[in-house]
């Protein structure tokens, strides 16, 4: 009994000499000054990871200074909203693809889906958000009336009855113009020829967004110049074929994230210096 005992207690101080070898050992930390702390890597964070950066086809009519327009010598689409799309595709993770094309084709590319997506001094209107989806606003734009620096008889849009009045076909400048009793309308396919015309005095105004006004004024102030005030209430918009709502929340995301920055009043001071 008494060796069974001892036994016994040869295996239970084997069994604590096991314990105590495997138990780590405590470590002081030493101490660090305050500027000598060890720090981890500090990551800069990006809006998406890379797996989900998306290539977006984004149609845009480069006949719209200062909005779009091609640079005659590089021969890229260059402008206000090309910068403004650019810098929001690096914050929503999308690589863009300009497609340059005609604005009534840019409309109906858009009401059937044919391009993920457009910029192109779109006014957001109630009839065009039944055919497309679109972002937040980026930019006012009313409608306004210039005519030669020469003309005298005509000081607001109260003014062109019995004119002859241009302006880009399928804009809201043309359907303002319509709208006019008694004028003449005078579409043209891009608003750089309705520009040219009245230079030339072969039509009495244009009708145009104010903004994209200035840019020619800015361009000819001696042959032509804005009268008036501006008389409607519009806004831009990114336009996005409307089964692409994620689109539009990834555009969003950027176009709050460039606006935070301060990047819409450089894109004014570039681009629309004119005014």
């Amino acid at each position: 009994m008494k060796k069974n005992i001892l036994s016994v207690l040869g295996i239970l101080v084997v069994f604590a000499m096991v314990l105590s070898a495997c138990t780590p050992k405590v470590v002081e930390t030493p101490a660090y000054p305050a500027a000598e702390q060890p720090t981890a890597a500090v990551v800069a964070p990006t809006a998406y990871p890379v797996e989900e950066v998306i290539t977006i086809r984004v149609a845009t009519d480069a006949t719209w200074p200062p909005f779009e327009i091609v640079d005659e010598t590089t021969k890229e689409i260059v402008g206000y909203d090309i910068d403004l799309f650019n810098a929001i595709g690096e914050k929503a993770g999308l690589k863009i693809e300009f497609i340059n094309t005609p604005f009534d084709s840019l409309l109906s590319g858009m009401a059937t889906c044919q391009f993920d997506a457009a910029i192109s001094a779109i006014t957001i209107t109630e009839e065009r958000a039944k055919q497309m989806l679109f972002s937040d606003p980026y930019i006012n734009a009313g409608q306004i009336v210039v005519v030669q620096t020469s003309s005298a008889g005509i000081n607001s849009k109260d003014d062109l009855a019995g004119k002859t009045v241009g302006a880009q076909l399928g804009t809201t400048g043309e359907m303002e113009a319509k709208a006019i009793a008694n004028t003449t309308v005078k579409p043209y396919d891009t608003v750089d020829l309705a520009f040219l015309d009245l230079q030339n005095g072969q039509i009495d105004a244009v009708i145009a967004d104010y903004p994209t006004a200035l840019g020619f004024v800015g361009k000819s102030p001696d042959k032509i110049k804005v009268v008036g005030e501006v008389f409607t209430d519009e806004s831009y918009g990114i336009a996005v074929c409307n089964n692409k709502p994620e689109l539009v929340t990834r555009i969003n995301d950027g176009l709050k994230k460039v606006v935070d920055e301060g990047v819409l009043v450089e894109l004014e001071a570039k681009w629309l210096a004119a005014k």
